[in-house]
């Protein structure tokens, strides 16, 4: 835990140290790293009899926990809204528009070439195509090294977005807080139907939707099995943000689609938040977004390490 973490705080003291200086290439640079941790996991998880024998139930088990986390999170979200008369008249309409679905389209098609990557080394695993090939056992804990390098760097490198969070009213500062009490409250709830340890469970909802470094993570502290439901997990919370967020708006409060969110609220859900809560909780959602995806490889690690 305390190598990559002292990674992550490299990556971010380098980052501001470079803060002048325009890079163009850091998403990419960590896109290409998350396609290489997903390919291994899929590698080793398709290697593993055992997991493939338990995928089904997996996916079961990761859909009720996303759920439930999910469901924690924006209830506790709905506790910092003040009362209002009619939650229908949220943010800029809180039905389905031609915009919104364009936006959960194009959040869902970023996810959805992530996963094909997972897929990929699942299938060679699975038919044995790379058996032969001897891969070492810590390659992928070098891949993740250099993913949270330039996840740090990432967030050193914009000091624009700290000195905007003074604008956020001082109510709003507890959202984080509430999605990962929420959500761990949710993840309470799903360990009395999961045949996986408290802890076990708490680590998988930790992820906050963030499902390419918690299942990687979850894979290097408790194995595929476990990092495989992480995967599936927290990827369904990030869907069921992208699809639901309209009716979270109507039902739950303007932070609700926040709130659901988790990590992503910086990037894949963004664009659908904007539309059904309103470009007026842009800021909300970049500071939400930049704590809660800071708190993953903590509170992940918390967990495993239990």
């Amino acid at each position: 835990m305390f190598v990559i973490l002292l990674f992550m705080f490299a990556g971010i003291l380098s980052g501001y140290l470079f803060r002048k200086v325009r890079i163009r290439f850091i998403n990419g640079i960590i896109l290409t790293l998350i396609w290489a941790l997903l390919f291994l996991l899929g590698l080793e998880v398709g290697l593993n009899e055992q997991v493939i024998r338990k995928f089904g139930t997996l996916g079961l088990e990761a859909i009720l926990i996303a759920a439930l986390g999910t469901l924690g999170s924006i209830a506790g979200a709905r506790l910092l809204m003040p009362p209002v008369r009619n939650q229908a008249q949220a943010g800029n309409g809180s039905g389905w528009s031609k915009k919104s679905l364009t936006d959960a389209l194009h959040g869902l098609k970023g996810s959805l070439v992530i996963l094909a990557f997972f897929v990929a080394g699942l299938l060679l695993g699975i038919f044995r195509l790379l058996s032969e090939i001897p891969f070492s056992d810590d390659l992928s804990f070098y891949v993740l090294e250099a993913l949270m390098f330039m996840v740090g760097f990432s967030i050193g490198h914009q000091p624009d977005t700290v000195k905007q969070f003074r604008k956020i009213k001082s109510r709003v500062l507890l959202l984080p807080l509430m999605t990962v009490l929420g959500t761990w409250f949710g993840a309470l709830v799903a360990a009395f139907l999961s045949r996986h340890a408290l802890t076990d469970v708490l680590a998988v909802s930790s992820g906050f939707g963030y499902y390419s470094l918690s299942g990687i993570m979850i894979t290097e502290y408790r194995g595929a099995e476990l990092g495989t439901l992480a995967l599936l997990a927290n990827i369904a919370r990030e869907i069921l943000a992208l699809l639901l967020a309209p009716l979270m708006v109507r039902y739950f409060g303007k932070l609700a689609p926040i709130s659901a969110g988790g990590a992503t609220t910086m990037d894949t859900t963004f664009p659908i938040i904007m539309q059904t809560s309103g470009r007026e909780y842009a800021i909300v959602s970049i500071y939400h977004g930049f704590i809660v995806d800071f708190s993953v490889p903590f509170l992940v690690s918390l967990w495993c390490l239990l």
